[in-house]
């Protein structure tokens, strides 16, 4: 067994600057007052592990939906999509998944599909697990086209800590399954708006692992295919 890599994940490169800015104050505090000095490098690991990002297996069969995010899933069931996905006013399946501050918050795509929108839009800073996050919080929208025309969307919601969402797609672009696409910065949470004809496989209260678990799954597809 390599303990390097069970114990040292990969970093996203979007973390390298708060690493940084902690490891210099923990270097400060040191100086000031031993005891602090720990404090502060046990912030600074927290940090790094924070922004972890590990390799992921994802799945690639075709009509199944994985998860976008490490987490809980908060709320699964029928709801209107926001306008800005441009799914329509009717009400589809929804899977929202709560990312606590000890999560890995790398953002992955829950199938392959052609990015067709990616919509910011300002709001507040409410918990992410309240249901009404997907509402008034902050977020941004991604619609992907699916290769047989459906349309489905991950939205990005910033949390009570959150303040930074980054998405690294545009329109245009073509994502595979479990594909990095976006980062919340500190404890945040992601929707997930299933086509037509998906089916959720999962319970408020299950763990999630991003890019490898599957949350839902077209009802065409044999029962076994669906939960392996």
């Amino acid at each position: 067994m390599n303990l390097a890599g069970t114990v040292l994940k990969p970093m996203h490169p979007a973390g390298w600057p708060f690493v940084a800015g902690f490891a210099a104050v923990s270097l400060l505090a040191f100086w000031l007052w031993t005891p602090l000095g720990w404090i502060g490098t046990a912030l600074t690991v927290w940090c790094y592990y924070f922004f972890r990002d590990p390799v992921r297996f994802s799945p690639q069969a075709p009509g199944l939906f994985l998860a976008p995010a490490d987490g809980i899933v908060a709320q699964v069931g029928p709801a209107v999509p926001p306008p800005e996905l441009g799914l329509g006013p009717v009400a589809r399946m929804r899977v929202g998944i709560f990312m606590s501050v000890f999560n890995c918050h790398v953002n992955r795509a829950p199938v392959a599909g052609k990015v067709v929108g990616v919509a910011y839009h300002p709001g507040k800073f409410l918990s992410a697990s309240l249901d009404k996050a997907s509402e008034e919080n902050e977020r941004n929208g991604v619609t992907l086209e699916l290769p047989d025309g459906r349309l489905l969307g991950v939205v990005q919601i910033a949390g009570l800590v959150a303040r930074r969402i980054l998405c690294f797609t545009a329109p245009g672009a073509t994502l595979a399954a479990g594909e990095r696409f976006g980062l919340i910065r500190f404890g945040s949470r992601l929707d997930v708006w299933l086509p037509e004809g998906a089916v959720p496989l999962v319970a408020p209260g299950q763990t999630m692992t991003a890019g490898e678990t599957v949350i839902a799954a077209d009802a065409a597809l044999p029962r076994n295919v669906r939960t392996d």
